[in-house]
């Protein structure tokens, strides 16, 4: 698989932007975009910032926040959530171990 960087068009907040990437970082790069698009939504919808540029300024600005916030350990990374997703995944396990037959039992059929 060639690495050669080639262009992704992202839409952020209704422009289409072409960003170079490799391959391997093009799912990455879309999710991130689609990240940065909700939250620049969301700090349009307040209404208090007007203009793309103040708006990308502002979602960068909370965006650093929280990731310098993550990194000194002020917060714990995602715990509501991640508690949340970590225990219906747990469910969803359970259920679908329970449903198979056990690899340790014994073997009746000798």
């Amino acid at each position: 698989m060639s690495e050669e960087p080639f262009a992704v068009s992202v839409h952020i907040l209704d422009k289409e932007y072409l960003v170079s990437c490799v391959p391997d970082e093009e799912a990455g790069l879309r999710e991130t975009a689609r990240m940065l698009d909700q939250r620049m939504r969301e700090i349009r919808k307040t209404g208090r910032i007007l203009g793309g540029d103040r708006i990308a300024v502002m979602a960068a600005l909370n965006i650093i926040y929280e990731l310098n916030r993550l990194q000194s350990g002020d917060i714990p990374p995602l715990a509501p959530d991640l508690d949340r997703r970590l225990g219906d995944l747990q469910r969803r396990l359970d259920t679908a171990l329970a449903a198979q037959p056990r690899i340790d039992a014994p073997d009746e059929s000798v």
